[in-house]
């Protein structure tokens, strides 16, 4: 991330202005005038002009003519572009599904597994619980929601601590939990 600092210090310096901040937050909902921003932030439309050429400056803001007004918008390619810059090449924050391969949680079950299925222990490593809670996450169908009893049955299967699997399987959002009952975490399709 190092060599691309230089080209994030425009768009951190112009967002760290709580106006520049606030203009930028009105302007990913909508385009508005200057005189719109002015009356919405409660501030001079001199200091409008001032923020939104640093903001135009910074690449973060786009302007269109309509009529005899000009109607600002906040560049969202800009900002997803920026946001991606930020993540190393390799990042620790890839969707826990992409982290490993399926080799890897075939070994790493069979290590941890007796031969009735259940487990030795639970990991202590978060690479070696991924894999074994993504193997136990099978049992669990898409789209169906479970109380506590009924996971707490599935992972008995598994090992008698059902307490610290459910906990992981929340923690690693591989279930989500919501009034008592759980079901399994379906990631939002990419675009």
């Amino acid at each position: 991330m190092t060599e691309n600092v230089p080209q994030l210090l425009p768009f951190f310096k112009a967002l760290a202005d709580e106006t520049r901040l606030e203009m930028a937050g009105l302007l990913a909902r909508k385009a508005l005038s200057g005189q719109q921003l002015a009356a919405q932030l409660g501030i001079k439309p001199a200091t409008v002009s001032h923020h939104l050429a640093k903001l135009t400056e910074a690449g973060l803001v786009t302007a269109q003519t309509e009529g005899h007004s000009k109607f600002y918008s906040l560049r969202l390619d800009v900002m997803h572009e920026t946001a991606k810059q930020l993540l190393p090449k390799e990042s620790a924050l890839q969707p826990i599904e992409d982290i490993h391969l399926a080799p890897y949680d075939t070994k790493v079950v069979k290590d941890f597994s007796n031969p009735d299925g259940s487990l030795k222990r639970i990991p202590a490593q978060r690479k070696k619980l991924i894999a074994v809670l993504r193997h136990i996450l099978r049992e669990f169908e898409p789209a169906r929601q479970y109380t506590e009893k009924q996971v707490n049955g599935i992972l008995a299967h598994f090992h008698a601590d059902t307490a610290s699997l459910r906990r992981a399987m929340i923690d690693c959002q591989l279930m989500k939990r919501e009034a008592g009952k759980y079901w399994r975490y379906e990631a939002p399709a990419s675009t």
